[in-house]
């Protein structure tokens, strides 16, 4: 899989649309009864998980590594583009404010594991206290077959990486493997998503993630 700015440029360039331009079922599902508040977008893409935030009342900060995708998404957004703030980085690289957001969606994201787990405590910091964290990914990924197409499926952050994170100043809400349902565009092949929904303690002293593993 590829996870630089400039092979995701690539990838992107090769579609004029990669995706199917709906929003993430998974994210309807778990957010359309939520107040809206400030959202972060990780791996916004082609801006169809935005959109669908801002007609909520959302304030979104849309994160990608791919100018091409961005592109996309703000022309996507037409009108409603005021109302996002467009952040061209990866996730780690992006220099997020501590507890800024409401909402931390996380939908399908290529992200790197590392041995600090600098992706999982990145998506876990961002979280304002009472907010809460989304991380959506692909369930039953054949893994011989990923590798096949240069994913090893082991190099990248899932929801139960980043559920092994949160202490007790977390309520896990939801962990579960569930039926999907995207009839075209990427990733229409997976038929099941494993969805992780966990709540921050509105205290800031009782939030947190456990510490880092000792050398």
């Amino acid at each position: 899989m590829t996870h630089d700015s400039a092979a995701w440029d690539e990838r992107y360039s090769q579609e004029e649309q990669l995706f199917s331009g709906r929003p993430n079922g998974a994210l309807v599902a778990e957010v359309a009864e939520m107040a809206p508040g400030r959202a972060l977008d990780v791996g916004c893409g082609e801006g169809g998980d935005t959109a669908w935030l801002v007609k909520q009342g959302w304030r979104v900060t849309a994160l990608d590594v791919s100018r091409v995708a961005l592109d996309r998404a703000m022309r996507r957004a037409g009108d409603a583009t005021t109302n996002v703030e467009w952040v061209h980085a990866g996730l780690v690289d992006a220099a997020l404010a501590q507890g800024a957001f409401d909402l931390v969606s996380a939908q399908y994201p290529a992200l790197l594991r590392t041995p600090t787990n600098d992706a999982e405590r990145t998506l876990i910091g961002a979280v304002a206290p009472g907010g809460t964290l989304l991380v959506v990914h692909h369930a039953d990924i054949d893994v011989e077959a990923a590798k096949a197409h240069g994913f090893d499926p082991a190099d990248y952050v899932m929801p139960t990486d980043v559920a092994a994170l949160l202490d007790d100043g977390w309520e896990i809400e939801v962990d579960e493997r569930r039926v999907r349902d995207v009839p075209a565009g990427g990733g229409s092949g997976h038929t099941h998503d494993v969805v992780l929904r966990a709540r921050r303690s509105a205290s800031k002293h009782e939030a947190r993630c456990s510490p880092s593993p000792t050398a």
